[in-house]
């Protein structure tokens, strides 16, 4: 068969907030090693040496987080498949399984979370040749770790008894869901049962033969769904309405946990994924007083902690065990041990409607991007990012006016009929209800300080009329 590398760029990485937010999840952050873990996850493919350029499967939001990555990472042949929303992973990959089969009929997929972190690559490597026998003998192979702990973010796998003929391999007797505390350790000291690393191998029709027999409901949604798959700007896009109808469920769920084929490799490479602050400290290089800093960050007396500056100086005086996270919007205080419970947090912001759970400072736009400088009542103020080339859709405000000032590049700018090139230390005022756009026609980033006022700043009062990146 032949390895498709599908690498799953869902999730939101809550307990990772505030750094981790619905429009710039963790998988696109650099939390470790001076990468992001969806670029380790990429570089980690160069050791499968027999491995397809991978499916790269993406919420639409995130599209251009993807794309910007791998054209830094010089990573081109990689095929990117839009999701319109998220609906769990069985769908993801079971889609991402339809189309490889249309090229490639022996095709098996080698399924990667781009949110963990492996740091060994080549220890991951001789697991996934490992795993292939167990793929040739027909099993659906999932990959578990040994426990160092217990751990209740984690869900488990008991492992039965071993395949004839395939060293490390076993039978999967059960699969157990993130447990409670009592009951991880008791798994752990059982010593038959492992973490659940989500890294999967499978071949893609035995895995939708599976699934038509197990959940033909959700297997005729995907195969509706996928016959909507269509090229736009390079990347695979699936119809809104026919993705929804797929019922939104999880790999382990929908075929494993039922079929008799799953089998598990006892895997030895170091594995996390990255699911806390207490994880992401866990796995980082720290100083001799086993701390963790990152930015602007002194310390005196502080022991076994992670502190994190954005943007102002943080100073930690006799803290132990502590999470301290500063972004420009928010702060985390925390211990490391009520990690997981940053989750709770995060779910009581949703239920207030606040943009910090959504929305980073710093946001990615198809363009370049934009940063919060500050704001008050009728009043906001962004420092914009235009890529050379790039430009902003046309479009008008109902509620707001704008104020352009060119700190950097040049701006070429259409307000109502006029058309107008400003450099730097130049300006003009957009009046409410005026079409306008701002582009970049240099050959350096164009950046710009707007000013807006009026009765309502929120990013939906736009009216686009024209863009050339066919955003709604």
């Amino acid at each position: 068969m032949n390895i498709h590398p599908v690498v799953l760029c869902g999730g939101i990485g809550t307990r990772l907030w505030p750094l981790s937010r619905d429009a710039s999840p963790k998988q696109f952050l650099p939390l470790l090693r001076g990468a992001t873990p969806f670029e380790a996850t990429l570089r980690r493919l160069e050791k499968l040496a027999t491995a397809r350029p991978a499916l790269i499967v993406a919420n639409a939001e995130h599209r251009y987080a993807v794309e910007d990555q791998l054209r830094a990472m010089d990573a081109y042949g990689q095929e990117i498949l839009l999701e319109p929303c998220g609906r769990g992973t069985a769908p993801a990959v079971a889609i991402a399984a339809i189309r490889l089969l249309r090229d490639d009929a022996e095709a098996a997929l080698l399924v990667l979370p781009a949110d963990h972190d492996i740091p060994d690559p080549g220890a991951f490597a001789d697991a996934v040749r490992q795993g292939e026998a167990a793929l040739n003998a027909g099993k659906l192979v999932v990959f578990g770790l040994t426990p160092s702990r217990a751990e209740t973010g984690y869900g488990y796998i008991e492992r039965g008894e071993a395949l004839d003929g395939i060293d490390g391999c076993h039978r999967v007797a059960r699969f157990v869901e993130k447990p409670e505390l009592q009951i991880a350790w008791r798994l752990v000291e059982s010593g038959r049962h492992h973490w659940n690393s989500g890294v999967f191998l499978f071949g893609a029709a035995q895995f939708l033969a599976e699934l038509e027999r197990y959940e033909p409901e959700l297997a005729a949604a995907c195969h509706a769904a996928a016959a909507t798959l269509t090229q736009r700007h390079g990347c695979l896009t699936l119809d809104a309405a026919a993705f929804a109808r797929c019922a939104a469920t999880s790999i382990d769920r929908a075929v494993l946990e039922k079929t008799d084929a799953a089998a598990m490799v006892a895997a030895s490479f170091e594995w996390s994924d990255i699911g806390s602050w207490h994880a992401l400290w866990e796995h980082a290089d720290k100083d001799e007083q086993g701390n963790v800093t990152h930015g602007d960050v002194q310390l005196i007396n502080v022991e076994d902690s992670y502190l994190h500056s954005t943007r102002r100086v943080v100073v930690g005086v006799g803290l132990r065990d502590m999470v301290v996270v500063e972004t420009d919007d928010a702060l985390l205080v925390a211990t490391r041990d009520a990690a997981q419970d940053v989750k709770d947090a995060v779910e009581l912001l949703r239920m207030q409607d606040r943009d910090e759970c959504r929305a980073p400072h710093r946001v990615t736009r198809p363009w370049g991007h934009y940063e919060d400088i500050d704001a008050g009542e009728r009043f906001r103020v962004k420092r914009i990012t235009v890529n050379p080339g790039g430009q902003l859709s046309l479009q008008l405000h109902h509620h707001r006016a704008e104020h352009w000032v060119v700190v950097r590049g040049t701006a070429r700018v259409v307000c109502g009929d006029a058309t107008m090139l400003l450099g730097e230390n130049q300006s003009t005022y957009i009046p409410m209800g005026v079409t306008h756009r701002l582009e970049n026609p240099g050959k350096i980033p164009l950046e710009v300080i707007e000013t807006q006022s009026g009765s309502y700043l929120g990013e939906d009062d736009i009216v686009r009329l024209h863009d050339v990146y066919e955003r709604a």
